[in-house]
């Protein structure tokens, strides 16, 4: 029974106990968790079998202040990690579920018991025992809070006779082709047993890609881990902790975890100020690709084991101290998801997926004529290697665009990238006439009809190479050039 770590429930005051049994404990069956020592598995990080089968995806659930991460594995098994704020009890939750096809949640994992992270518990686990095939178990760090949101939780895992795991580190979450470790908390808990200290880190693994879902931890939890885990916290994707909290995501951590792309989650206009800015300075210093759920809305990542593609409902900066320049999206707001990047899991360069609708290339025998088309737009200079010190010199880097067509082109709304998807957004009223150009340099200044200015805080186009990707306000690629 030592890796079913049985959380006895007592109704009232939401007590959790650490011995005993509630909740419809089976007596036969696999054990949905098991600790590191009875399964072969390798570090955190580190790559088991290579060789994989269909897919893996990760939903990072616009859900305004608060989190929700749905992982369906390629047999179409369920991780649900967290339901939201309490104000929305879950329809949010439930909704993207059933528009996923969802209709069983084989894990549920509580995080840590704050009602931004809880606040669907309850509804989710009604609906699913009620109207679905159910909830297979439910992992719990082991804190209790006093709130009614928990009560309610842990009444809804009473009433629907779910099983219920006390989880700490070195368990692990039994899902068929993908490897879901526990890295924290300890056992005897962190910092006198602060609930966001304790949150459940995940780290899921699939084939060569991975992710990295901390909650809520803040600096005791990422020394922990830091200390415990070091480099082997290498993950493709980082799901920014405690909502991009300045208490979270350290230097130290961000080196040992080293992610080719980041996720906040967080309302657009937080009361907290998540994402805080120090956050998105550390990570931009970085050059990680950072999706925020508010400016976003959903975000969903998809495996094959060696590539992983990221989708979002809206387009927007992914520079991570330009994510405020982004329109905000309504939590809860329906709708499909677009590729925006392929991230390859070996760390070899990313790519912008190219846009299904895009208008596919020309005929050969029209680039004799292409300098008299009626709307055209080349690139004439990139100068990428600045005078001196590139990160002194940020206004000698920078990209020229000549109008060489025979009309004038409004660039309202235009979109400036690089590879790893670092944004820019043209600025209202930006007409170009014909034969006019306008440069758009890294650094900070003031704007004038020839002459635009980025304000990144450091370098965005690599001096060994980089592709400079213009796109137009429908999001079509209407240059991309690689130097």
């Amino acid at each position: 029974m030592s890796t079913r770590r049985l959380i006895a429930i007592f109704g009232v005051l939401g007590i959790v106990l650490l011995a005993g049994c509630s909740g419809g404990i089976s007596d036969g069956g696999p054990d949905p968790t098991t600790t590191v020592d009875e399964q072969e598995t390798t570090a955190p990080g580190t790559t088991g079998a290579t060789a994989v089968e269909g897919e893996l995806s990760v939903h990072l659930l616009n859900v305004g202040q608060g989190s929700s991460t749905l992982v369906v594995g390629p047999d179409g098994e369920t991780i649900l990690i967290d339901t939201g704020d309490w104000t929305d009890d879950g329809e949010g939750v439930i909704a993207y579920l059933e528009s996923q096809g969802v209709t069983r949640i084989d894990h549920l994992v509580t995080s840590h018991p704050d009602a931004d992270h809880i606040g669907g518990h309850a509804a989710v686990i009604k609906h699913f025992e009620t109207n679905g095939d159910g909830v297979g178990a439910v992992y719990d760090p082991g804190i209790a809070s006093s709130s009614a949101t928990y009560e309610e939780y842990l009444d809804a895992v009473d009433a629907h006779n779910v099983t219920l795991y006390r989880t700490q580190a070195e368990d692990s979450i039994q899902m068929s082709g993908v490897e879901a470790r526990i890295l924290a908390p300890p056992e005897g808990y962190l910092a006198n047993e602060d609930r966001n200290e304790n949150s459940i880190v995940l780290h899921i693994q699939f084939g060569a890609s991975s992710f990295l879902l901390p909650g809520d931890g803040e600096i005791a939890s990422e020394e922990y881990l830091v200390e415990n885990y070091g480099d082997s916290l290498n993950s493709t994707v980082l799901a920014v902790g405690h909502h991009g909290s300045q208490s979270s995501t350290s230097e130290a951590f961000l080196a040992a975890v080293s992610p080719q792309a980041a996720v906040i989650s967080s309302a657009y206009d937080s009361q907290y100020g998540h994402p805080h800015e120090e956050v998105l300075t550390r990570l931009e210093s970085r050059s990680i690709p950072t999706y925020w759920t508010a400016t976003q809305g959903t975000i969903t990542f998809t495996s094959t084991g060696s590539a992983v593609t990221v989708a979002t409902q809206q387009d927007a900066p992914t520079t991570a101290t330009a994510l405020r320049s982004g329109g905000p999206i309504e939590p809860g707001t329906g709708g499909t998801v677009t590729d925006r990047l392929v991230i390859h899991a070996d760390g070899s360069e990313t790519a912008p997926v190219a846009d299904p609708d895009e208008t596919p290339p020309e005929s050969e025998d029209t680039t004799a004529t292409e300098t008299s088309e009626p709307d055209r737009l080349d690139v004439v200079e990139i100068n990428a290697d600045a005078d001196g010190d590139d990160a002194e010199n940020l206004n000698g880097e920078y990209v020229t665009f000549e109008n060489t067509g025979s009309l004038s082109l409004d660039l309202s709304g235009w979109l400036l990238a690089d590879a790893a998807d670092h944004s820019y957004t043209i600025p209202e009223g930006t007409i170009l006439d014909p034969g006019d150009r306008i440069t758009i340099y890294t650094g900070s200044g003031t704007d004038t009809e020839t002459e635009l200015y980025w304000g990144q805080p450091t370098p965005v186009w690599n001096n060994d190479g980089d592709t400079v990707i213009l796109r137009d306000g429908a999001g079509t690629n209407v240059i991309e050039e690689t130097y």
